[in-house]
């Protein structure tokens, strides 16, 4: 692995808040950040590693998508405009009973994977069936990955009941559980899939493994009124019930809270996970992310997958949370952009237990890196190149991507090989998913 010195016209580490380093240099050394200096003195100190010049870039850490279903990247457009339980129930649900396998979500997993890194985004957290093959197709692309180990009460190819799902993947953490790029937590699918039962034995397993739970959570009124209907309680207090309330708590939507719940979640320490375009797209509300943040919850960025997006695009989330932000408050200091950036990179990576690792430019963390070129017309002049990243810039506009001080996009390029076969095996699955629209 070479020794790099990548120099930008701007460095934005996250950490600490706020921070915009200009004309500075990051060291990279067998994977890691070494160093983060003014780049003349850079030079001099590693005029051995080998330059990467970025004259009218920022250099910011890799983008964190903290909830995503990749595999579901073959099922983009597939049922559009429905909401939430007709678009599962009478589309996607029906599809993934006749579809979904290993090689599916393979082949979903590795276009889902080409699309993110270039966008940016080195670090996703997946909820899909088959994990063992979204795991090989993540490492495949050089990508850092969290696995969830899914749990859900009805039988799918992959696993005949909750236990069963739970069974394999726990194996698939001890067998896998040393890939220094992937790592693992439980996935309930959400309160309404998923039995008392089988979420306290989670709550008894996370606890004892020391694993992150992430679940969907309070994204409908539907899901509020059902939970209400059958349990005698709002979801969230459900989950309290059966001890699944903490700091490895992942909430993915949380569109539907009262401020006793924002509350709650604070005092637990747990994480939400915002999904602003899912929401919309879905028309499921608006999550009160300023009640959110004020309280001091940790909160993250997700596309959730792409058939209900469309995109596994992080700069399109950041603009539109931010913006949502403020007009769900009322204030339009609400979400400045160096907290939509802050949600896109450090608050995923601490999410899923990974901040020590990633989502901040700190020597001693991976080499997680991502260049975005700031030029051209729609993106001059630069007063502030961390607006520009919110409200201005797009993916297209990345540039290079490093994973673990390793290349995956230069100059708008992937650079892995298999990616040049991506365009057939994704028309090949459309054919096959077209058929059973058509039957």
């Amino acid at each position: 692995m070479p020794e790099l010195l990548i120099s930008a016209r701007w460095v934005v580490p996250v950490e600490p808040a706020g921070t915009v380093l200009r004309d500075h240099a990051v060291a990279v050394r067998d994977g890691a950040i070494e160093a983060v200096l003014p780049a003349a003195r850079a030079r001099e100190r590693f005029a051995s590693y080998e330059p990467v010049e970025l004259e009218s870039h920022v250099l910011i850490p890799g983008l964190v998508n903290a909830h995503t279903h990749a595999a579901m990247a073959l099922m983009r457009g597939l049922a559009d405009d429905l909401p939430l339980m007709r678009w599962l129930e009478e589309h996607i649900w029906p599809a993934e009973a006749k579809h979904v396998s290993a090689e599916f979500v393979r082949a979903g997993t590795e276009l889902a994977c080409a699309e993110m890194l270039l966008g940016g985004i080195t670090t996703f957290n997946d909820m899909y069936f088959f994990p063992e093959s979204s795991l090989d197709a993540a490492l495949a692309a050089g990508m850092r990955s969290v696995h969830g180990i899914i749990a859900i009460e009805f039988p799918s190819a992959y696993a005949s009941d909750a236990d069963d799902y739970l069974r394999k993947g726990l194996d698939l953490r001890d067998r896998r559980g040393g890939e220094p790029l992937a790592s693992f937590c439980f996935a309930p699918h959400a309160p309404y899939t998923v039995s008392d039962a089988t979420l306290k034995k989670i709550g008894t397993l996370a606890a004892e493994l020391d694993c992150p739970v992430h679940i969907h959570l309070h994204e409908t009124s539907d899901e509020i009124e059902r939970s209400i209907a059958e349990h005698g309680v709002r979801p969230l207090e459900r989950l309290a019930r059966l001890g699944l309330l903490g700091p490895g708590l992942i909430a993915v939507h949380c569109v539907h809270l009262e401020a006793e719940e924002v509350a709650t979640l604070a005092r637990h320490g747990a994480s939400v996970v915002h999904c602003p375009s899912s929401n919309l797209k879905l028309a499921s509300g608006f999550s009160p992310i300023e009640e959110l943040r004020k309280k001091g919850v940790n909160v993250a960025l997700g596309t959730d997958g792409a058939a209900s997006n469309n995109r596994l695009d992080l700069f399109q989330e950041m603009r539109t949370a931010a913006l949502l932000a403020k007009a769900v408050s009322g204030n339009p200091e609400a979400m400045p952009a160096h907290a939509a950036l802050h949600a896109a990179t450090l608050a995923g990576a601490q999410a899923l237990g990974l901040g020590t690792r990633t989502g901040s430019i700190v020597p001693g963390k991976a080499a997680d890196l991502v260049a975005v070129e700031l030029a051209g017309p729609a993106l001059l002049p630069v007063y502030d190149p961390v607006s520009h990243l919110v409200y201005a810039a797009g993916r297209e506009d990345v540039s290079h991507v490093w994973v673990n001080g390793r290349p995956c996009v230069l100059s708008g390029k992937l650079q892995n090989p298999a990616s040049s076969g991506l365009e057939t095996q994704a028309r090949m699955w459309q054919n096959a998913l077209d058929s059973n629209a058509d039957s």
